[in-house]
């Protein structure tokens, strides 16, 4: 039989191990720890710099973009000795509008290669009433400029412009729908490039230069540096007497 005092001793001895392992335990964890930190630290830094926005071609022009920056789309014959730029946004109703009064006009002053026009798409209305159709619209009429079919398609979606607050143009599904209403244009490289968003970061370049450009708002239309869109006696005859009166010159 052991003394008391054999007991206590036995005891404190197996404290002090029990201990020791404690630690040991505790230090072994903290290690792992600052392994895993260290390895999710660098997986983020490995994939730093891969972020949407910034992959490679994730700013890249659709076929034929012309204009300062490459940040237009150009309709009409490149020899025309007047030219109108636009500044649009898909989902604005005065675009619509503007759309509606001039579109015969356009066609009429482009097929006969009086006019160029130069397209450059926005999105405020994204901006004041939030979601993502402007984007969205405008990335869609850019991979229809890579399939040669921007004319049409762009007259499709102002055709069927839906509410202002409604953000139906958000919808892939939407516009690759609309694109059965242009001959050709619905192709899987189409739908592809719309599901993609394959020009949406040429889209946002465009819409910077808009903000950084003083505009007051969509449309603005500019004939020879003149804002046709700011004159209230504006008409489409009037626009064909500016375009001749131009181009004589």
């Amino acid at each position: 039989m052991r003394t008391a005092r054999e007991r206590l001793a036995a005891e404190r001895a197996r404290q002090k191990t029990a201990e020791k392992r404690r630690r040991g335990l505790i230090v072994g964890a903290t290690v792992l720890c600052v392994l895993g930190l260290a390895a999710v630290v660098g997986v983020v830094a490995a994939n730093s710099g891969t972020d949407d926005g910034e992959a490679p071609g994730a700013v890249a022009a659709p076929s034929g973009a012309g204009g300062e920056s490459g940040l237009a789309i150009p309709v009409g014959d490149d020899g025309a000795r007047s030219t109108l730029t636009v500044w649009e946004d898909f989902r604005c109703p005065a675009c619509k509008s503007f759309e509606d009064a001039y579109r015969a006009t356009i066609h009429e002053l482009t097929d006969s290669g009086q006019l160029k026009v130069e397209y450059h798409l926005v999105t405020l209305i994204d901006g004041n009433m939030g979601g993502s159709g402007s984007r969205k619209a405008a990335n869609a009429a850019a991979c229809a400029q890579d399939a040669g079919k921007f004319p049409e398609y762009h007259d499709v979606l102002y055709r069927n412009q839906p509410e202002e607050t409604d953000d139906a143009f958000a919808g892939n599904s939407r516009l690759i729908e609309l694109a059965g209403e242009v001959d050709g244009l619905d192709t899987e490289t189409f739908r592809q490039c719309v599901r993609d968003g394959a020009h949406e970061g040429w889209v946002g370049k465009s819409n910077e230069a808009f903000r950084k450009g003083d505009f007051s708002g969509t449309p603005t239309v500019l004939l020879g540096g003149t804002n046709i869109s700011a004159d209230r006696t504006m008409s489409p005859a009037k626009l064909k007497q500016m375009v001749a009166a131009a181009n004589k010159a």
